[in-house]
């Protein structure tokens, strides 16, 4: 029998249930938002180099594997996937091979079934090395490319430091761990790489790369938001507005940060009804504050459900801005605590506005805390809840500067243990100096 036209005729069959066991695979948590075509990526190409391999009339088509498992670990590392999640997909490929074929495996001589069996294994050991060799080159790529932005913002962190003596104590703490680690896992992985160490340490090393990019993105991260408030207190952020949807920027930020809602079971519920056609304002600065609110929603909240709601203020009054009628029916504790509706009675200005409010049935803050909740490197925390260990007090600090810059103001309401109501009011038009 010849197993290569046997492995070509059910390569759909094989490439389905594949997908499949992928997606049920708890321990590859990295494929539960991506499309059929995503999961499936190079293995077709792999199974069509396998039934090269197994035919008895053709030349093994090594290349065809090789090409297909180098293709299948650079776009792995850049789905996010981690080394264990690629071993165990590959796992299952081959548990999925044999039960497709196992009839067909039967029917054929030991000596068959054998040399079958070992092509087969052969083949997805070498789609497996190729893999993982293009998999660590992406991830050494990365290393050096964080290492260069490290580098040069480490250079306008040391001219900002100097002018912010008073924090210095504090972000030296935030700095301290991440840039720990990153440093000792760098030394062991380039420790280990002069030695030469064999290929069954691949694994370790590819978690000392993971280790190392996690901890140096976060430090970016802090750089970022210190350099982004030392930017604006210095007066170098300067609006740049243009014609602008907010409904869809609005939408796009919930599609880039419905991964982390999802991976902690919350709803979010958008209201757009009421909002502008278009507004004249500075749309990157705009998502950026949207973008800090919602991820901050999600960060404190357990369980429950994000809402965002946008509309065009009456009066040039803030109206009682009540979240999405899903939410409102979930949660409709919250309404009658008041923690959800806020009105404001002082005029806001000759010109139209609009308003945004970001809702969630999070931690709370307490009355206490929320008059500093907008100052640099203040994090709230109580006996029930210390401070998130990735929390470095800037987020809301950046928001606050960056309403300001889009003159228009921000307003809190919350309640320890309901949950928080923060609403950006914004002109319909940005007058520019």
């Amino acid at each position: 029998m010849d197993f290569s036209q046997v492995l070509a005729e059910k390569t759909d069959t094989i490439l389905y249930k594949w997908v499949i066991a992928v997606r049920k695979d708890r321990r590859i948590e990295s494929a539960d938002d991506l499309s059929y075509t995503a999961i499936r990526d190079h293995i077709p190409d792999v199974l069509k180099a396998m039934v090269t391999v197994l035919s008895k009339s053709e030349d093994s088509d090594v290349k065809s594997i090789v090409t297909a498992g180098l293709q299948h670990g650079v776009l792995r590392a850049e789905q996010g996937f981690d080394p264990a999640e690629i071993a165990r997909e590959y796992h299952l490929l081959r548990t999925v091979i044999f039960e497709t074929i196992e009839t067909d495996l039967l029917r054929v001589t030991p000596p068959g079934i054998i040399r079958s069996m070992r092509l087969i294994d052969a083949t997805i050991d070498e789609a497996i090395a190729r893999c993982f060799k293009s998999y660590v080159d992406e991830r050494l790529r990365d290393l050096q490319y964080l290492y260069i932005s490290l580098t040069l913002h480490n250079e306008e962190l040391t001219r900002i430091v100097s002018a912010n003596q008073e924090y210095l104590s504090q972000l030296a703490h935030d700095l301290k761990h991440p840039l720990t680690s990153i440093i000792g896992y760098s030394d062991l992985f380039l420790r280990q790489q002069r030695q030469k160490t064999e290929i069954e340490d691949s694994n370790l090393n590819l978690e000392h790369i993971e280790r190392v990019l996690r901890n140096g993105r976060h430090l970016l991260s802090i750089i970022n938001d210190v350099l982004e408030i030392s930017r604006y207190d210095a007066g170098q952020i300067k609006l740049q507005p243009a014609p602008t949807n907010v409904r869809e920027l609005i939408n796009n930020v919930y599609e880039m940060l419905e991964p982390l809602a999802v991976k902690k079971n919350l709803k979010v519920a958008i209201n757009c009804d009421r909002a502008p056609e278009q507004v004249f304002t500075d749309s990157l600065q705009l998502q950026q504050v949207v973008t800090n609110l919602v991820s901050n929603a999600i960060r404190y909240t357990k369980s429950g459900t994000i809402s965002i709601v946008c509309q065009r203020l009456e009066n040039d009054r803030i109206a009682p801005m009540l979240p999405t009628r899903d939410f409102l029916e979930e949660n409709p504790s919250l309404v009658a605590k008041g923690n959800m509706a806020m009105i404001l009675e002082t005029p806001l200005g000759k010109s139209g506005y609009f308003a945004i409010a970001i809702s969630d049935t999070g931690i709370g803050i307490a009355p206490e805390d929320q008059a500093r909740i907008f100052e640099p490197y203040f994090r709230a925390s109580s006996s029930n809840q210390p401070p998130l260990p990735d929390s470095t007090g800037l987020g809301l600090a950046i928001v606050y500067r960056l309403v300001k810059l889009l003159q228009g103001q921000i307003n809190l309401v919350s309640q320890v243990g309901v949950g928080s109501t923060f609403i950006v009011t914004l002109p319909l038009q940005v007058e520019i100096s």
